[in-house]
């Protein structure tokens, strides 16, 4: 791992205005698909569009069951602020595993390589030299952006990866909310 780049991710600020940008995009998938249920219920309702109840009992079908996990998204975007407030970007080697593109494997060091899985949705981080910038303790998870810090995306321990790398803050780790006192990695 490379020596950090700044005190804290936060103080980069193409870094606060990619978080800005998660936190619009996260708030349009949460009220997106409601306000949609509402104007197609209203529609029905006022008999301005034709077959509305049809419509909407099809859009109820569909989006209602991603709503719980779109809060649970929204919700956690402040776990996303505090990593990046605490623990600075490191310039990391990183992969996505052959038809895995919500998972990334991090070189944190030359013995140490986790998996992680990108939450909520995949995205494609790296670039074509496979740096990426990491915040975070490898143990537990943290943010990954593509180098800049425009874009982060909350990653969490992949199910089977191990914990090989032997540093780490356990005490911020639990302030920031990447590890519960039972001190299991947090999954969201």
């Amino acid at each position: 791992m490379t020596p950090p780049l700044v005190k804290a991710a936060w103080d980069h600020p193409p870094t606060v205005l990619g978080y800005k940008r998660l936190v619009m995009r996260r708030l349009f998938w949460l009220v997106g698909p409601g306000a949609l249920l509402v104007v197609t219920l209203v529609g029905a309702e006022l008999e301005l569009i034709p077959h509305g109840a049809l419509i909407f009992i099809c859009l109820a079908a569909t989006t209602l069951p991603f709503l719980p996990v779109l809060l649970v998204a929204y919700l956690r975007r402040h776990r996303v602020a505090a990593i990046l407030k605490a623990y600075p970007w490191c310039e990391v080697r990183g992969h996505h595993p052959p038809r895995t593109p919500s998972i990334i494997a991090i070189r944190i060091a030359e013995d140490c390589a986790p998996t992680f899985r990108m939450f909520p949705f995949p995205i494609q981080v790296t670039d074509s030299e496979n740096l990426i910038w990491f915040a975070g303790d490898p143990r537990f998870g943290g943010v990954v952006s593509p180098v800049g810090g425009h874009r982060p995306v909350r990653v969490v321990l992949d199910k089977g990866a191990g914990r090989e790398w032997g540093g780490g803050d356990d005490a911020l780790a639990l302030r920031v909310g990447l590890v519960r006192r039972s001190g299991k990695a947090t999954q969201t």
